[in-house]
């Protein structure tokens, strides 16, 4: 299965993903940069992808960080790292990091150091202004899914509780808002049900808009290990590096996997294909879905998915024929305009075949951010602590108890959505907004929208590594915050563990850890009272264990910190046998129920989060992506992931000159052979692709991974969410990255 992916990725002047992973001294990753023999390691969870690997991070006699090199014995990655894991101490050292608080005294004028007491006064005295003239609700949040989950409820709670502020989310909304809300729908939390070895214990996977060999490399060295000779198959309209590895690939039209999808459902049922036991036992919904879904033959399913009636019978005949299979998605499923029902589509075809709650089963998520699990169920924005409601009083009324507070302090009503929150500052509802470890002037869809609307603001404040980012160089202040490996918390991975990630540096100049940041504004704010014992990140863990303790992602059995690292991560849920009280610390007298080194499958005794304890199986008719090429704009354009070596919107990894090298440095765009020939355009040439939004200069690489009437550009590049078309889901409301009409044409 490898062949193919090597030699491609050969073809491209790079190394396999293997080779990254297995031999990373023969492309300069893991360099020591001293020579003097570490004094001593500390064990840290990488603060790059959801994956969730430890890292041993090397320490001089100073106590100072010098290499580090993955831990052998943990459960995630068993001893492996990616290239962005050997190179994560490289962006603390970047020489763009903010040092000092920035403030812009005049508009146009330059970011001009000043001291965090002016800073600090300077933030709450602007936010105050604003609220006092255009009311408490006019000032607004985005938050991120990159810093401890400590952080996140700390953050969410000084916003909501402290500051009177409604309106916040996190830039989770980009990538994981689809997953949250399918599940909480479907099973009745967002409780991804799996472990990471269900990945070497199925004998089908199926892999629906995921290139893990790129996107996830150490879940695909687990798929690797995989002992069973297992059928891989890989849905999504472009040959991946996934997909070239895999046994099979449905190439769909873009955005047609919710009509292959149907028509496997289709087909399996009308064969009897199912498990009529578990489907009665414990799901409900089935005998509506079965008359709906009768509509959606192979047949008619063939022309909107680009996928034929016969394939259509070969996948449902190879997920028939399976014993243990598995449904795994990511952003080529989350990012849709229709994403929620895709989604539940593939839940429905784990519960209608009883492929749940077994080893090597399961409707599974691939988180994207290492903490988006942690903003999902503590990040306090549109959901209250532990998967609460705002909306419900009970709710409420057990989050004021436990922490404390009034509970008038809670809102009783949720935030608007992210690109609300937008189309609030367009509209001038909201006045003022805080921007934590997140990048919207170059991650948030059709780019040029964000930049229209800072000018609409009175105030923005971005708190960040750097000062570099594209949003920062838009502030009115920036606030200097340490980042990973310079300070101390916890991350929940893709698989629901919960990982400790560790101080092993120094932030440079006046940098200060978030929960630092957060503790000085509550202050200056005037309701320090209210987290007078929120002294520490350990001592908010605490507090969110107690906050978990009944909920489906309990972990009130976990002691502290030091529990943690030497279980090497433990899942959730991990319930304690006795519940403490609200003054009680969750200390070593606590008994558990459990082995902190076993793995939490969910739903294994087929009882979900539901009232009735029942899955639910949903539906609803396909729809038309909001645009598609017409005669003026003939391509679909897709965005995704370019390599293993890039993360994001590049503020970190572009610090690393390993990484650098690893990845391509200069735009490109992926067009089929046939189409270039048709277009002349040439391999390396200059091209220029436009949307009804924008047009940006690319290179052109010409190659087969993308179909004709397709292009493909990576995220990773600023100029490339300029193009993307605002489309959201109505449910999740996810932005649809993945479909957009461009044209293309030779540069002149």
């Amino acid at each position: 299965m490898k062949t193919t992916l090597d030699s491609l990725l050969h073809a491209r002047g790079g190394p396999t993903t293997e080779e990254l992973v297995q031999e990373p001294g023969r492309f300069g990753l893991g360099r020591l940069p001293s020579r003097r023999a570490p004094a001593s390691t500390v064990d840290s969870v990488c603060g790059f992808c959801a994956t969730g690997c430890s890292l041993k991070v090397h320490l001089d006699d100073r106590g100072q960080a010098i290499n580090l090199s993955p831990s052998p014995d943990y459960p995630v990655n068993l001893g492996m790292a990616c290239p962005k894991g050997w190179e994560a101490l490289t962006p603390l050292a970047a020489d763009d990091r903010a040092t000092h608080p920035l403030f812009r005294t005049t508009k146009g004028g330059p970011l001009r150091p000043v001291s965090w007491g002016d800073a600090i006064q300077t933030f709450v005295d602007r936010m105050k202004a604003v609220q006092y003239a255009h009311g408490s609700h006019s000032i607004a949040l985005l938050s991120t899914g990159q810093i401890p989950t400590e952080e996140m409820a700390f953050l969410g709670s000084l916003f909501k509780f402290g500051m009177g502020g409604l309106h916040a989310d996190s830039n989770t909304r980009q990538c994981m808002a689809t997953a949250h809300v399918a599940y909480k729908q479907a099973f009745g939390f967002d409780a991804p049900p799996y472990t990471y070895s269900d990945f070497e214990e199925s004998d089908v996977l199926v892999f629906s808009g995921a290139n893990p060999a790129i996107a996830h490399p150490i879940m695909w060295q687990r798929v690797m290990r995989n002992p069973h000779n297992p059928q891989i198959v890989v849905i999504d309209p472009r040959h991946t590096e996934t997909a070239m590895a895999a046994t099979d690939h449905f190439a769909i039209t873009p955005k047609g996997d919710l009509w292959l999808l149907y028509g496997v459902a289709h087909e399996l049922i009308a064969r009897n294909a199912i498990d009529r036991d578990f489907i009665e036992a414990h799901t409900t919904g089935f005998d509506e879905f079965a008359q709906f879904i009768a509509e959606y033959p192979p047949e008619r399913c063939a022309a909107a998915s680009g996928i034929d009636a016969s394939r259509i019978r070969d996948l449902a005949t190879l997920i028939d024929q399976g014993k243990r299979v598995s449904f795994w998605w990511t952003m080529g499923v989350n990012q849709g305009h229709q994403s929620t029902r895709i989604t539940h589509a593939l839940i429905n075809l784990a519960l209608i075949t009883g492929n749940i709650g077994r080893p090597g089963t399961g409707a599974n998520s691939i988180t994207g951010q290492c903490n988006a699990m942690g903003s999902r169920i503590f990040g306090n924005t549109t959901s209250l602590l532990g998967g609460r409601s705002f909306a419900e009083q009970t709710d409420r009324e057990d989050v004021a108890r436990l922490l404390e507070i009034p509970i008038e302090r809670i809102p009783t009503q949720s935030s608007l959505a992210y690109d609300q929150i937008i189309d609030a500052i367009e509209q001038g509802e909201i006045r003022a907004l805080w921007v934590i470890a997140t990048n919207p002037a170059h991650s948030w869809i059709n780019q040029d929208r964000f930049r229209q609307i800072r000018e609409k603001l009175d105030f923005l404040v971005v708190q960040d590594m750097y000062a570099s980012t594209e949003t920062a160089a838009m502030a009115d202040l920036v606030l200097p915050a340490a980042g990973w490996g310079e300070k101390d918390g916890t991350f929940i991975n893709s698989e629901r563990r919960i990982g400790v990630t560790r101080k092993v540096a120094v932030a440079p100049g006046e940098a200060l850890a978030d929960f630092s940041i957060f503790r000085l504004i509550a202050e200056a704010w005037g309701c320090g009272d209210m987290f007078a014992k929120w002294t520490s990140p350990e001592a908010v863990f605490r507090k969110l264990a107690l906050l978990s303790l009944g909920r489906p992602c309990d972990f009130s059995g976990i002691k502290g910190y030091d529990q943690l690292s030497v279980a090497g991560g433990i899942q959730w849920p991990f319930a304690s046998t006795t519940r403490p009280s609200v003054g009680d610390r969750l200390t070593d007298s606590l008994s558990i129920d459990e082995d902190s080194s076993s793995e939490r499958r969910l739903f294994a005794d087929g009882k979900f989060f539901t009232p009735d304890q029942r899955a639910r199986i949903l539906f609803e008719a396909p729809t038309h992506a909001p645009e598609s090429p017409s005669a003026d704009y003939s391509f679909w354009l897709n965005t995704g992931r370019g390599s293993s070596a890039q993360w994001h919107t590049g503020s970190r990894s572009d610090k690393s000159d390993v990484l650098r090298k690893l990845a391509p440095r200069e735009l490109y765009v992926e067009i089929h052979p046939s189409d270039a020939e048709r277009l002349d355009i040439k391999d390396g040439c200059s091209v220029t692709v436009g949307s009804r939004r924008a047009s940006i200069s690319a290179r052109a690489f010409v190659t087969p991974t993308v179909s004709a009437g397709q292009v493909f550009m990576p995220m990773h590049f600023r100029e490339v969410n300029r193009l993307t078309f605002a489309a959201f889901d109505p449910h999740s409301r996810q932005p649809s990255y993945k479909a957009c009409a461009v044209h293309i044409e030779r540069a002149s």
